[in-house]
Formats: structure tokens, C-alpha cells, sequence
């Protein structure tokens, strides 16, 4: 059986580094939930072979499953039936397969159905699923969302939405519009609050949303009337349940087919505000990109790992004039250079991985109790390193 984890002794070396020790050591607040979850760890040699026969899972799921259904699910893609997304049949069969793993919400707290893993071997999961399916990891990596959920929404809405997100409920996060692509302050959605029934409604369009019918999606809304700026935006949850949302279409890519890349219309659809009114751009999407970017950066290495392979196996397969073409210095040198800049990309993505790791752990400490001077430097400074 194939396995893209234990093929790969690049992802172990990273996972082995130093560093995971004061990594685990916060993450799991020196081991204080070993005796109220029975798959916590006890120690830190426990945490990392948990990390390791997890990552063993997702390695054998992603060439066992996910890679055979790469080629199937680009061709099918996505349909739109009624307002709705219905997924490749071989993206559904990912999906199943990585919730019957209890592959979601990896990285969210074990009270609300989570592994608790530090950001580490999440990234380096997202890193394998890329090197399977680049599509799939635009929807199975989107449970990255749940993060801002859980550092910004109030105790009540945790406890509704997080559950779920571990149990395989997907997520999306709808940002762009139009009108406004990179420059999110011109985003105009209108968020409108109704005194009588104490609920916010959102209505407008929004555009190129990866994954734009997903269960659960953090939606940037204009909550502010009068303002065009970033200040007069909003960060709302909106719960497909609730309805007031069609996906009007899905639009037609170059790749990464099987992510549907949708158009939606808001018709006053329920939603609810998410941390403070005004926050929503210049505090709440901030932080959401920002661990936005380690997926992609994952999904960047994870799709050159599968090209490096390819042009590896082809160079040995290839004959001409009698020997195979990675004989010739020429194309030597070109799988050489490729594998130096894999490697090179993956030392960044894992070394940045390993800072935020820390500060953002240190974060939630700081929200516990007080840190100590010592851990107070120590958040500056692996915070700066991952700014860089």
C-alpha cells in the first residue's frame, strides 16, 4: 500500500525538529488533559508518535484515496443543481473518508472535538493532501476558518459551530466581491440588524469564493452605513442551514477543478456577528489570511513535491541513445535545481510554521492567565520571526 507520508523522510526530519518540544509543551499546557481525554497525551514522546501515526493515516488515505480520484474529479468537477454545489463523486469519497479518519478540526481544542495538534503537523497534513489532489485541499483545508472562530466569536457560538466543524461540517470564507479583490475595503455586501428580531440580515453578491456553499462561512459585510472604508466593516458566521444564499454559478478554471469556485447572492440571509462591529477587516480577516497563507504556502509545496516525482520518474523512464535522459548533466541539473527549491520551500513553510506555532499558543495562554516575563519576550520575538 502506497503512503505519502512514510515515502517522504523530508516531512519526518521536519517534524523532528527541536523546537517541537516547547511547541507540545504549550500546546498542551504541560499536559494537564491527560486524565480528562483518553487520547491526550501523556508526555511529550507521546505527542510526537500520536503526530506520527496520525500523519501515517492521512498519508495512506491521501495515495490510497485522494490520489486515484485526482484525475476523475478534474474531469467531473462540481455541478450546480438548484442554487446548490453538488461535489465530484470522487471528492465526496475524500471527504468521507478523511471524517471517518477524524481528520477535521485537527487543530481545534479537544472540548469541542479536536486533536489539539499544534499548527506543525496540520500544515504538514495540508502539505500531503496537496500532493494528492491540489483541488481537495481548497475544501478540506478550509477547516484553517474554524481557527478565527475560535479566537474571535463569543463561548455560545464556539459551542454551536466548532462541533461541527470537527464532525466534517466544511467552511468558506467569503470575502471578495466584484468590485472588490484585493483591495477588501471596497467590499459593499450590506449587513443590516433587525431590533424586532435581534438579527442581523446580509444581502449583495459575492464572487470567486473557493468552496462558496460550504456548511459554515465567515462572510466580511459592510455592518456600517454611510462608511466606504475598511473601518465600516464587519466579520458575520453565516450557517447554510439558515438559508438566504444561492450560488448563482461556478466558475469555469484553468485548474483546480474540483474546488467549486462560486458566485453567491445574499437575499437577507441570517447571520451573526462575529467578535466586534468595525473589526472585521482590519483585525478579524487579517488574522484569518494570515494562517491563510501557510495553507497555500503547504499547497505550493505540496503540488511541487508531486511534480518533482513526476519529472523525477519520467527522467529514469526516458531513454535516448541508449541510456535514460537523468544520465545527461543537462537534465541532471534541471531535477537537481527542482529538488534544491523543494526542499528550500518546505525548510520556510515548516521554520514559519514552528513560530506561529509558538506565539499564537502563548496568545491563548495570555487569555488563560498572565504570562511571565520570559514568556512575554518569547511571544515578541517568534512573533517578529514569522512577520519576517
Amino acid at each position: 500500500m502506497g503512503n505519502f507520508y512514510t515515502d517522504n523522510p523530508d516531512l519526518k526530519f521536519q517534524l523532528q525538529h527541536p523546537l517541537m518540544k516547547r511547541i507540545v509543551e504549550l500546546k498542551e499546557r504541560n499536559f494537564t488533559e491527560k486524565d480528562k481525554y483518553d487520547y491526550a497525551p501523556q508526555d511529550f514522546e507521546d505527542a510526537m508518535d500520536s503526530y506520527d501515526k496520525v500523519l501515517e493515516i492521512v498519508g495512506e488515505i491521501c495515495a490510497e484515496v485522494v490520489a486515484p480520484n485526482a484525475e476523475s474529479v478534474d474531469h467531473e468537477g462540481p455541478k450546480l443543481e438548484n442554487g446548490r454545489v453538488k461535489y465530484a463523486t470522487g471528492t465526496q469519497v475524500n471527504l468521507d473518508a478523511l471524517k471517518q479518519a477524524g481528520l477535521m478540526g485537527m487543530s481545534l481544542p479537544r472540548r469541542f472535538g479536536g486533536l489539539n495538534f499544534p499548527i506543525v503537523p496540520y500544515i504538514m497534513a495540508a502539505d500531503i493532501v496537496s500532493r494528492a489532489d491540489a483541488s481537495f485541499v481548497n475544501i478540506w483545508g478550509l477547516q484553517d476558518c474554524a481557527e478565527t472562530i475560535n479566537e474571535f466569536a463569543s463561548e455560545e457560538q464556539k459551542m454551536r459551530y466548532l462541533p461541527r466543524v470537527c464532525q466534517g461540517a466544511t467552511m468558506a470564507m467569503d470575502l471578495t466581491e466584484p468590485d472588490a479583490g484585493s483591495d477588501l475595503q471596497a467590499v459593499m455586501l450590506k449587513a443590516t440588524y433587525d431590533e424586532k428580531t435581534n438579527q442581523w440580515y446580509l444581502n449583495g453578491v459575492k464572487r470567486f469564493i473557493t468552496n462558496g456553499d460550504g456548511d459554515i462561512a465567515l462572510v466580511l459585510a459592510r455592518s456600517e452605513e454611510g462608511t466606504t472604508d475598511g473601518r465600516g466593516l464587519s466579520m458575520f458566521i453565516y450557517d447554510r442551514r439558515n438559508g438566504g444564499v444561492t450560488v448563482r454559478r461556478i466558475e469555469n478554471k484553468m485548474g483546480i477543478k474540483g474546488s467549486p469556485t462560486c458566485e453567491l447572492v445574499f437575499k437577507n440571509a441570517p447571520a451573526e456577528l462575529c467578535g466586534q462591529r468595525r473589526l472585521g477587516l482590519i483585525k478579524y480577516v487579517m488574522a484569518l489570511m494570515n494562517g491563510a497563507r501557510l495553507g497555500i504556502a503547504a499547497q505550493s509545496v505540496g503540488i511541487s513535491e508531486a511534480a518533482y516525482r513526476e519529472a523525477l520518474a519520467y527522467a529514469k523512464e526516458r531513454q535516448q541513445f541508449g541510456k535514460p535522459i537523468i544520465e545527461f548533466p543537462a537534465i541532471y541539473e534541471m531535477i537537481s535545481v527542482m529538488k534544491a527549491k523543494l526542499d528550500a520551500s518546505r525548510a520556510l513553510l515548516y521554520e514559519t510554521a514552528r513560530y506561529v506555532d509558538i506565539y499564537k499558543t502563548l496568545i491563548h495562554i495570555s487569555e488563560e492567565r498572565e504570562l511571565t516575563k520570559e514568556e512575554k519576550e518569547e511571544l515578541k520575538k517568534y512573533q517578529k520571526w514569522a512577520d519576517l
